[in-house]
């Protein structure tokens, strides 16, 4: 027998399939199982959305934070110009407590018509400024709040609750959530404590 017969006798063809088994393992890395596609196409498909929910997330957040600061410059855009238009109403009414109760009784036609035309602007602009979102802010009688108010003084009085609020020296005003200006005012002392009047209400209610 020749030698090209043994070259291409059963022995080679059973060699060459060996050889491309052991190729085909080679390519395999040993432990590593085939990859299935569809579960590869699954594992895609739950990465993406799990990104797209994010993404949605994200962009719902960045959409209620632009509305609250769009509300936010439209209710406080007036803050500054507010402000300064409360200390010409403020000289407004210093002017028209100025004027003594026997001047005004006995003032002419021509005094009478300023002093309703100085009341008539000051309510005007009082009026303006409400329509923007400006509050007042009412004090008086309301337990002492430092977030409101600003202490100037202390009256004694001894049937009014400790740290109420006795008298307005400077009304205070707010603009939406904010103050504006605090109420200047001044407080009891000397009195019984709001709690403890409350706790011996309910006791009498009992």
């Amino acid at each position: 027998m020749t030698d090209e017969a043994n070259n291409n006798g059963p022995d080679a063809t059973a060699g060459e399939t060996a050889a491309a088994d052991m190729a085909q393992d080679a390519a395999t890395t040993p432990g590593e199982e085939a990859v299935d596609p569809l579960e590869a196409l699954k594992a895609e498909n739950a990465e993406l959305r799990d990104r797209f929910l994010r993404l949605a997330a994200e962009m719902d957040n960045l959409r209620r934070r632009t509305e609250r600061e769009l509300k936010d410059a439209k209710t406080y855009a007036v803050t500054g110009f507010a402000r300064d238009m409360l200390a010409v109403s403020d000289n407004l009414r210093r002017a028209l407590e100025a004027l003594p109760e026997e001047a005004r009784a006995a003032a002419d036609a021509g005094l009478s018509a300023l002093i309703e035309g100085v009341e008539m602007t000051e309510r005007g602009m009082l009026s303006t400024l409400e329509r923007h979102g400006v509050r007042k802010i009412e004090a008086e009688g309301q337990k002492f709040d430092p977030n409101f108010h600003q202490a100037m003084f202390e009256i004694p009085n001894p049937d009014v609750p400790n740290n109420t609020v006795v008298q307005v020296v400077q009304a205070g005003y707010s603009i939406g959530d904010r103050v504006l200006r605090p109420a200047m005012v001044g407080v009891a002392k000397g009195g019984p404590k709001a709690e403890a009047n409350g706790e011996a209400a309910d006791a009498k209610n009992a």
